[in-house]
């Protein structure tokens, strides 16, 4: 993104104290979106592949979900850049989250009934385009309107809002592993519900100066952020993408991994899972409102990601070691401590690194990049690493270097906040 500034460039509008009403409307759309999310991704959509291609579930997984990943790459700060310059009376985001929420309800409803594995990823790309859509004007809504004294408490409800949204998803897909017509048509009213409440309980206030003249090679180029000029902005994104590579990973392929390499089968799985997505929530717990409380009252950021990292790394040793149920319920629980921490803290650490400027919107979505690539490639990589290291239908070597690769992969992004001077 260039550092100059034009003088006909709207201010950015002054923050307001964060209100118990937004606080809370924060954390139920994040569950929301998350519920979305994991019930998908984690259930529904592997049923629903292997449904379809079960010799090559793994394989096909792998493509739905990067062909997505790489389309909706940049929806993200597309979607902030262009809620960053509407004007109107329902304000910048609100009709950015609206018309999000209708269309994503729609394509939810058309995937249930999907066959084949083409029409699945096209399906699929729409929506996570709209969940998207969705999702970066509510992101920016941080930056718009809450202090930096509230940061934590903020990004601590969101870590927490996308934890129990993790897990009450996986729960409900669980529940609808039978019927996932009617599982996606549960999560569509969901999404629709709760992002209409959201927009109409907190009132967007319009922006009245005029943004700049729309200039397409200006609008393209603000979508790079100098790391020269922004070294702090560059090294969160980097700890972002790596992290999320080696958690990804291995939640993606957590199903598979409870049948091919812990050896349950039948309902044993359903339960597993949903126990496992339990436990994840009581880690979160314990460990993100504490974590953002403590942050909140130091002024320090960088000490609780770098020990969250430490942790999820711990998580990914315990089924390494011993590849049984019980070693999965541990893993699950610590995972819950150290990805949910990160969470809480995460938002806080990259708001805190945006560039200067009106533009929150498209620089917080720049930063989800950094969710969407390891979210892209962590599947296919997986993939790859079980394929690779399996001895032919035994798949335990290849879920053991799994989990060594996604241990190493957390510890790099670990290293990667250190760099990072403007928030101690």
């Amino acid at each position: 993104m260039s550092t100059q500034t034009s003088p006909q460039a709207a201010p950015a509008p002054a923050r307001t104290p964060g209100t118990t009403t937004l606080l809370w409307s924060m954390l139920a759309g994040f569950t929301t979106l998350y519920i979305a999310y994991s019930g998908l991704l984690g259930v529904l959509l592997p049923i629903q592949v292997e449904a379809i291609a079960p010799d090559s579930k793994e394989s096909s997984l792998a493509m739905v979900t990067m062909t997505s990943s790489i389309v909706t790459l940049f929806v993200q700060p597309i979607a902030g850049a262009l809620s960053d310059r509407t004007r109107g009376r329902f304000g910048r985001r609100t009709p950015w989250m609206a018309l999000g929420a209708v269309a994503s309800t729609l394509a939810l409803l058309a995937i249930g009934q999907v066959t084949g594995l083409l029409w699945l990823t096209l399906m699929w790309v729409a929506v996570q385009v709209l969940l998207n859509v969705i999702q970066a004007p509510m992101t920016a809504i941080l930056a718009d309107r809450v202090p930096a004294e509230r940061l934590g408490m903020f990004s601590a409800f969101i870590g927490v809002g996308s934890q129990v949204g993790a897990t009450l998803g996986v729960v409900i897909g669980a529940g609808f592993a039978a019927s996932i017509g009617l599982g996606y048509a549960v999560f569509a009213a969901c999404v629709l519900v709760v992002t209409l409440a959201f927009v109409l309980v907190n009132k967007d206030t319009p922006v009245t100066a005029e943004p700049e003249p729309f200039a397409l090679g200006a609008f393209l180029k603000g979508f790079w952020v100098s790391p020269r000029k922004h070294p702090d902005f560059a090294w969160a994104f980097l700890a972002r993408v790596v992290f999320v590579f080696g958690y990804w990973g291995v939640l993606m392929y957590q199903r598979y991994a409870l049948t091919d390499y812990v050896g349950l089968d039948g309902a044993d799985v359903d339960r597993t899972q949903s126990l496992m997505a339990v436990l994840t929530l009581v880690g979160t717990f314990a460990g993100s409102l504490p974590a953002a409380r403590l942050s909140d009252r130091t002024g320090r950021r960088k000490v609780f990601v770098g020990g969250a990292a430490v942790i999820l790394a711990a998580s990914m040793a315990v089924p390494l070691i011993s590849p049984t149920t019980t070693a999965m319920y541990v893993y699950a629980l610590l995972a819950g401590i150290g990805f949910g921490t990160y969470m809480s803290l995460d938002m806080a650490l990259m708001t805190e690194v945006l560039p200067a400027g009106d533009s929150a919107g498209r620089d917080l979505g720049i930063l989800n990049i950094a969710t969407n690539v390891p979210q892209a490639l962590g599947p296919l990589v997986a993939a790859g690493i079980i394929g690779l290291f399996s001895d032919g239908t035994d798949k335990t070597p290849g879920y053991r270097a799994l989990f060594v690769f996604a241990i190493a992969v957390v510890f790099v992004g670990a290293l990667a906040i250190k760099p990072i001077k403007s928030v101690k």
